[in-house]
């Protein structure tokens, strides 16, 4: 409601003391452009264990640097931006984390068979066996 179009009672003016009792004001809407959207999140500590924990290719690095850009646009208040960058970070902390437990897996899965051949190939040692690794370390000396 505009000053001009309101109707003062006529012993009360804007820049005089009124006696007389006025009706409450009524309500005011203000209208927000992201009020019902919520703020992307930005994945910082999944960001920060991926970069921690193995770091291949250094996909968790990367996580890290978009979940930082994604805090502070959203700081900013610039939530499209803020949206885009916590998009990367999900992904590239999705591709750490896939990364960060294959290769442990990778790895057990060749010792075990690693182990597994060697305790079965018939030959000159017996890994197994009483002296096995005695003679599995005859296997790298000079």
């Amino acid at each position: 409601m505009d000053n001009h179009s309101y109707n003062f009672p006529s012993d009360c003016t804007p820049l005089t003391n009124c006696k007389t009792v006025r009706k409450p004001a009524g309500s005011t809407v203000v209208n927000m452009d992201n009020a019902g959207k919520n703020p992307p999140r930005d994945y910082l500590v999944w960001s920060l264990c991926n970069t921690l924990y193995v770091n291949f290719c250094c996909l968790g690095f990367m996580a890290l640097i978009y979940s930082i850009k994604a805090r502070d646009q959203k700081t900013q208040g610039n939530l499209q931006l803020a949206h885009e960058c916590s998009d990367k970070a999900k992904w590239y902390n999705i591709l750490a984390a896939g990364w960060n437990t294959l290769i442990p897996l990778l790895a057990v899965g060749l010792l075990v068979l690693l182990l597994v051949h060697l305790g079965t190939s018939q030959g000159s040692f017996d890994f197994f066996g009483e002296d096995g690794f005695q003679n599995f370390m005859k296997l790298f000396s000079w």
